[in-house]
């Protein structure tokens, strides 16, 4: 890959008097951190500067977007010209993988290496949090914008760190889940996992069983119109989603959760009779026929559909609460809709009832199972982890952004109990799951899943201040790891969450400024 750089000119006035965001107080927690030196400063001589590489003057005009609106000042994005200083953002350090990057800051200016243009955007989130919160403004702001000193060296601790919306209990509009998308950008998660059927509504268009969306989709959570996603426009999710270097991963849960798909073609069920649709939150009642070869017909062309429209690695297929599914008639379908799958290029993850199948090679289990869940089937998960399936960790009495806070939580349910801010970062996916080879643990991710959700306020007030730890899990090292000094790191966001107008929850635990 060849070299490329964004340059910034600014002066950096001195700084006795200011106030300076510490170089470590970003969420997720850098790898390493070397505070010294001089702030840098940016000013209305900035100018962003970039070569002829697209995916690098993306990256510039994404940084010049940020900052304009706050600054007041024009940040024109150019050409770039040898010389030092400013703000320089550098593909080439390869040793840094292929989202770590490298930010020094001095007196003379500010340069982020990375050997990939999504560790420079990983590296302009921590640019942006080391910035005051009122950058996140829509409007002029005083300033001063001044950037600490020192060196920051960060990689993440796993490739995946994910964030799942359920659009299927209650749908979200496209504009939704983009806000969505920059919200978890912003503490560099990687992957959004789009849980897209459910009994309560079917949201992606099939052109090849279009009752799919016109009938399923018809409703949701507590009745109401529902709504489902075009190809087009479920192609603009994806397109923003990579803008913000996020990887879609679409989930159709299968066998179980099919209510929608049963209730828009009679032909699915095995007595051949459609039943109704489901406004309730009940689950574990509907199930596919797996006996008959129209439910493979079925599956192949949504898979080969919505296959075609995701460019990513990776299609959820689901397999959680099959209740109505007798345990022989799930393993015949997981043996059959896996290679339909790899068919399609594609690489499976399912939640960690797979492992009660026969996992395909090179599949994903996401385990959601509780502090408290029967040993014999977490040594399950155990085992085919040991026989190569790598874990998504998502325990639900942790990771579970939907479960209530606390008794008077007004939204969120509480099936896995209360789950404080402290309780949701407390905990190490490396070695939550004993029996299980840490190699095998391939991320986490923080699911959102929506009966009681309606609004992006609902959205955020659930996910925040949560989220972000469960980002910090799976970037930052085991080592940086400790509550104490999180919930202030943690406190400090809240202004910026202000500033972005995110509604969050004002945890007890958390020092938040009384300012």
């Amino acid at each position: 890959m060849a070299a490329a750089s964004i340059s910034v000119v600014g002066a950096a006035p001195p700084t006795a008097d200011r106030t300076v965001t510490p170089l470590g107080q970003v969420i997720p927690a850098p790898a390493s951190v070397d505070a010294h030196g001089t702030p840098y400063r940016i000013t209305a001589d900035t100018r962003i500067r970039v070569d002829e590489s697209g995916e690098v003057r993306k990256v510039g005009e994404y940084l010049a977007d940020l900052l304009r609106p706050s600054t007041g000042y024009r940040l024109p994005v150019t050409p770039s010209a040898h010389g030092g200083g400013g703000i320089q953002l550098r593909l080439g350090a390869k040793e840094l993988g292929a989202e770590g990057y490298r930010l020094d800051s001095g007196r003379s200016g500010v340069t982020i290496t990375a050997a990939a243009p999504a560790g420079l955007f990983h590296g302009v989130q921590t640019l942006r949090q080391l910035l005051p919160a009122s950058v996140e403004k829509d409007s002029t702001q005083p300033g001063p914008w001044l950037v600490a000193g020192g060196t920051i060296e960060d990689t993440p601790r796993y490739a995946y760190r994910g964030a799942m919306l359920d659009v299927a209990r209650h749908f979200f509009t496209v504009d939704q889940v983009k806000r969505f998308i920059d919200e978890v950008a912003l503490y560099k998660v990687n992957k959004l996992h789009l849980h897209l059927s459910d009994d309560q509504g079917w949201r992606i268009a099939i052109d090849s069983w279009p009752q799919l969306t016109t009938y399923g989709g018809s409703t949701q959570v507590g009745g109401g119109q529902g709504g489902y996603y075009t190809k087009a426009q479920y192609k603009e999710i994806v397109r923003y989603a990579s803008s913000r270097h996020l990887e879609v991963i679409p989930e159709i849960d299968m066998p179980g959760h099919t209510n929608a798909a049963l209730a828009s073609y009679a032909e699915l069920n095995c007595d051949g009779v459609a039943p109704p649709l489901y406004t309730g939150t009940n689950v574990g009642f509907s199930s596919l026929c797996v006996s008959k070869d129209v439910t493979y017909d079925f599956v192949d062309d949504v898979i080969r559909e919505l296959a075609a429209i995701t460019p990513g690695k990776y299609l959820h297929i689901g397999g959680d609460e099959a209740h109505s599914t007798p345990h022989a008639d799930f393993q015949a379908f997981m043996d059959r809709v896996q290679p339909i799958v790899a068919k399609y290029g594609k690489t499976v993850i399912g939640w960690h009832q797979l492992t009660g199948a026969s996992p395909a090679p090179g599949a994903l289990a996401q385990y959601w199972g509780l502090d408290g869940t029967n040993p014999a089937e977490k040594e399950q998960v155990a085992a085919a982890a040991r026989n190569g399936t790598g874990l998504i960790m998502s325990p639900a009495d942790r990771a579970y952004l939907d479960m209530k806070y606390t008794k008077d939580t007004p939204l969120g349910l509480t099936w896995a109990g209360y789950v404080e801010v402290q309780r949701a970062y407390d905990w190490d996916p490396g070695n939550y799951l004993a029996g299980v080879p840490s190699s095998a643990v391939k991320g986490v991710e923080a699911p959102l899943w929506s009966e009681t959700l309606v609004t992006s306020a609902n959205i955020d007030y659930m996910a925040f201040p949560r989220l972000p730890g469960a980002a910090e899990l799976g970037w930052s090292p085991a080592s940086t790891h400790d509550w104490d000094t999180y919930k202030v790191r943690l406190a400090a966001q809240a202004p910026r969450w202000d500033a972005l107008g995110i509604n969050y929850y004002r945890s007890p635990q958390v020092p938040w400024s009384t300012e």
